[in-house]
């Protein structure tokens, strides 16, 4: 079974976490528009892309030991170097060694010995900006991120600057040679749409022949995605790309504990009657997918592997 992975962030190395134990046929595609945090600062300050997707994905694949990880996972906690991530660091120097972003991931891969690959969605420096409803502009991954949350109105579109940037051409052909292709979860517009603009990625995923899920978060993302459906998730990703691609959605049945609801400001993402009627022409599969991980709430990544191992083998090899 070959697995294409799109996103960025958490959600998308949490998946591969449980791909890895169904497949090492796996291929995750991930944002680099990330401009804040530890990898904004080293993207300003080094000119490289921003390695802290990169980064958790590679972990998130990664077979070796727990001090390994841990140490690719450490944050400094005093000086200059304070919040920053051994992780980032360390993906830095292969940059400078091997001159090459793309060929510094792979070795970094090679190091960690992971489970598939990890390909940036283009080598190209781009930036990601927010149309708001409104008409006002925010321009910065980060700033969207942030600034939305307070904001009075919501997000029209997102858009990449410069335009035509172009994908990393193996991205291209991995969707188009795969069985499954997997878009979320993630944050919609800071770490799953980045990928999805870039058109030679958008046109591979209209062209393969592969099943396209779409994994809907568990909850909305305050200011991002406040008051969003399901359908509202999936009509963006429509809208932004300007045709239809997914073929199933995934979607959270399962109920999120009231003691952990009050940490968040946002709520749960349940399937409703008005989402079945609007998103009737396609496959909608509910699981019990939340996971409760250190009091945040995540997919269960086992759940998700476990169905798609028996989706693909009832679908594919049953024809």
């Amino acid at each position: 079974m070959k697995i294409v992975t799109i996103g960025g962030g958490t959600g998308n190395s949490t998946i591969l976490k449980g791909l890895k134990k169904i497949t090492n046929d796996i291929t995750t595609i991930v944002t680099v528009a990330d401009d804040g945090g530890g990898s904004g600062v080293l993207r300003k300050d080094l000119g490289i892309l921003p390695p802290g997707d990169i980064r958790a994905c590679l972990l998130a694949l990664a077979n070796v030991e727990p001090a390994m990880k841990r140490l690719m996972d450490y944050r400094f906690q005093e000086g200059i170097l304070k919040g920053q991530s051994f992780g980032n660091l360390f993906i830095a120097a292969m940059v400078d060694i091997y001159g090459d972003f793309d060929k510094a991931i792979k070795e970094t891969g090679n190091v960690l010995a992971i489970t598939g690959k990890v390909l940036p969605m283009t080598l190209d420096d781009v930036t990601l900006y927010a149309e708001m409803e409104d008409g006002s502009i925010i321009k910065g991954e980060s700033n969207i991120g942030e600034l939305t949350k307070d904001y009075p109105v919501s997000i029209r579109r997102v858009y990449l600057k410069p335009d035509g940037s172009k994908p990393v051409q193996e991205a291209v052909d991995e969707i188009l040679n795969t069985d499954i292709v997997l878009i979320g979860p993630g944050s919609l517009y800071t770490s799953i749409m980045p990928n999805l603009l870039i058109e030679d990625i958008a046109r591979a995923l209209k062209a393969t022949k592969a099943k396209i899920y779409y994994i809907c978060n568990i909850m909305t993302q305050n200011g991002e995605t406040s008051g969003y459906s399901v359908f509202d998730h999936v009509s963006s990703i429509n809208r932004h790309l300007g045709f239809k691609i997914i073929d199933k959605i995934i979607v959270n049945k399962e109920e999120i504990p009231e003691d952990v609801l009050r940490k968040y400001d946002s709520v749960p993402v349940y399937l409703n009657d008005e989402d079945m009627t609007k998103l009737k022409e396609y496959e909608i599969v509910e699981l019990n997918c939340y996971k409760n991980l250190k009091g945040k709430v995540r997919h269960d990544y086992k759940e998700i592997g476990r169905f798609l191992l028996e989706d693909f083998q009832s679908e594919y090899i049953g024809n």
